[in-house]
């Protein structure tokens, strides 16, 4: 009973932790539309998008409330909130990105930032949002759930390469002239939706994976397809129709869009599987409430306590239905085999819980794994994230190893590497 317990408020703070996702995921989704329209705005040197870039603030202002509002709810003070420490740690971080965020729409309202710096701010936040999500997904314990949130998370990050994908190309338009660099990280952005997308049909049930298939129609990506071939394959210093960068934004935000139904469902289910998980568990207490009173004003008959404990073959003994004694009434062999088997099938669903969540908790340590290693390049090489990444996938096709491997690599060597000269 202590143990059900304990699964049950562990269940009712995961469904806190779910309704924190779905609103830390409308929140990232204004603040994608936000730095798009920022882009736009300042490759057009404040001359155009001010209205539309004003009324998307304001509605990213609101869903940011409804975040506030969820960490608020987090219990920081119960007992088992000991393993949530990481959790509540990257809360911490997206309340300091988010206090910040005024700072940053000013500076993008004086121009006193090009639309460099301003995507740089915007995914820095959006990036301290999204580590939110990656903790809550790492620190559930029902591999149900967390398998949801392994999938939910990884289409949030898909969906945010196409929204920094969208703000990229948006700059691009807007100032009306290639150049390599961006044009090398419209690729990286392209290439890195794909992965986390991958992730995602791994870990997604059936119908969201439909869902998803019905958003990428080819008649929905035909413009855009059609758009990046201009920006990837013009020649650094080309010019760019300006007056094009307005169909490029529309024809991201309809793919971006038809993201957000995915995710919309996605998160839906998710706070639909809590409660399941929730009523089944306050059954199953009630069940075993039920059967402590039965036994507690029962006389005990002559079976000894426990004896099925070595006799019963857990493979194949079928569940037995709990009939109750009345009180006062001896229990015999039918009501022990009825105790026995509640205990002994809690016990492997646990176990089998803890094998499935090892399952799903893979990715994410390898993802862990994977930016551990890209950090480490980029502090002893120098380089960018997205060069460090280039690189790691440049080694794991020359070596024919998985990028996991390379990384496994890279880390290993972290004890030889001269320290990093101090600044």
């Amino acid at each position: 009973m202590a143990a059900k317990r304990c699964e049950i408020a562990g269940l009712r703070q995961l469904a806190l932790t779910s309704e924190l996702v779905s609103a830390v995921a409308r929140l990232v989704h204004a603040l994608q539309r936000e730095r798009g329209l920022s882009n736009l705005y300042l490759g057009s040197q404040g001359q155009r998008w001010a209205v539309e870039r004003r009324e998307q603030i304001e509605h990213s202002q609101a869903l940011q409330t409804e975040v506030l509002a969820c960490f608020d709810q987090m219990d920081t003070e119960a007992a088992l909130s000991g393993h949530r420490a990481r959790l509540f740690g990257r809360i911490a971080y997206a309340l300091q990105g988010l206090s910040a965020l005024p700072r940053l729409r000013e500076q993008v309202q004086t121009q006193t930032w090009n639309a460099t710096q301003a995507s740089a701010a915007y995914i820095r936040l959006i990036n301290a949002l999204l580590a939110v999500v990656f903790e809550a997904a790492d620190s559930a314990w029902d591999p149900g759930i967390s398998r949801h949130l392994v999938a939910l998370f990884n289409f949030m990050q898909g969906k945010e390469f196409a929204g920094q994908e969208r703000a990229t190309g948006a700059a691009l338009f807007a100032a009306g002239r290639a150049h390599a660099e961006g044009q090398q990280r419209l690729l990286h952005l392209i290439d890195s939706q794909e992965r986390c997308l991958q992730v995602f049909a791994d870990f997604a049930d059936e119908a969201l994976q439909q869902l998803w298939q019905q958003a990428q129609r080819p008649d929905m990506l035909a413009s855009l397809e059609r758009l990046r071939r201009i920006l990837c394959t013009a020649l650094a210093g080309a010019a760019l129709d300006a007056e094009t960068s307005r169909t490029w934004f529309d024809a991201c935000t309809r793919r971006i869009d038809a993201m957000k139904t995915v995710e919309d469902a996605l998160a839906t289910e998710l706070l639909a599987l809590c409660g399941q998980r929730a009523r089944a568990a306050e059954l199953d207490l009630a069940t075993l409430e039920r059967l402590q009173a039965s036994v507690s004003g029962a006389a005990p008959g002559a079976t000894a306590q426990g004896a099925d404990f070595f006799e019963d073959d857990p493979g194949q003994a079928p569940p037995l239905p709990v009939t109750l004694a009345q009180p006062g009434q001896p229990y015999g062999p039918q009501l022990e085999r009825a105790i026995h088997e509640l205990v002994r099938d809690q016990a492997q669903r646990l176990q089998r819980m803890g094998d499935e969540l090892d399952t799903v908790r893979a990715s994410l340590n390898e993802r862990k794994m994977i930016e551990r290693a890209k950090g480490l390049l980029m502090a002893h090489r120098h380089l960018s994230e997205d060069a460090a990444h280039k690189t790691m996938r440049q080694m794991a096709m020359n070596q024919n190893r998985r990028l996991i491997e390379v990384a496994a690599a890279v880390l290993s060597m972290a004890e030889v590497l001269p320290e990093r000269p101090m600044r």
